[in-house]
């Protein structure tokens, strides 16, 4: 393996506070019950696609596309709001110390990520030139568990897919790294989905299956 592919929320920083208070935000505006639960449902998952599950038991799931597009920017706006308040100290020392170590041991790293408020957040965490390449949300068509987001990032990398591990925290990125004939490392609630050929529980962890294939 030559490159690691990162997911970005709830891999190389916890961003979901920021999503669940925006996503709740405007479904109190509009009288719709979210809570947690729902919220989960959102991983890994493209805008406007979780827009519909947070619309889904309500008189609003039928609304134009148009009216729909309104509401996720709407929600996008305020996430982005709250995304104004990070900052590097938001960058967990132990990320930053593995990805280091990763990067001196020859690895080619990219993020592979359905938010197309990646840069923004990497920007506010310290790390907006630190990765050879970005795939989000910005440049697919198709969200997880689709592999265009890994494919993109190894596209850009100069490399095959088979070249690649993806790093995911969501089951339906780790569907989405195998369907790109990608090896995946799972973490959080990913780890329990039996699907990848890692879990880990930190993100050191990455460290002890890939530091040593490179001596």
């Amino acid at each position: 393996m030559k490159a690691i592919i990162f997911d970005l929320d709830g891999v190389i920083v916890h961003t979901d506070t920021y999503h669940y208070k925006a996503w709740k935000k405007l479904a109190d505006r509009l009288g719709v019950y979210f809570d947690e639960k729902i919220n989960n449902r959102l991983r890994g998952v493209s805008r406007m696609e979780s827009l519909d599950i947070v619309l889904e038991n309500s008189g609003f799931a039928k609304l134009s596309i148009t009216e729909k597009e309104k509401l996720a920017t709407e929600k996008n706006e305020t996430y982005k709001d709250f995304l104004q308040a990070m900052n590097p100290a938001d960058l967990s020392p132990q990320v930053l110390g593995a990805l280091d170590c990763l990067k001196k041991r020859g690895y080619k790293m990219a993020i592979g990520s359905s938010s197309r408020n990646a840069r923004l957040i990497l920007e506010k965490i310290g790390l907006g030139d630190y990765f050879d390449a970005i795939s989000d949300g910005n440049n697919i068509t198709r969200s997880k568990p689709d592999p265009e987001v890994f494919l993109k990032a190894a596209e850009y990398l100069g490399l095959r897919p088979e070249e690649c591990v993806v790093v995911e925290d969501a089951k339906a990125g780790i569907e989405a790294a195998l369907a790109a004939k990608m090896k995946a490392i799972a973490m959080g609630d990913a780890a329990g989905c039996s699907r990848a050929d890692w879990d880990i529980e930190n993100f050191e962890d990455i460290l002890n299956i890939l530091v040593p294939v490179v001596g």
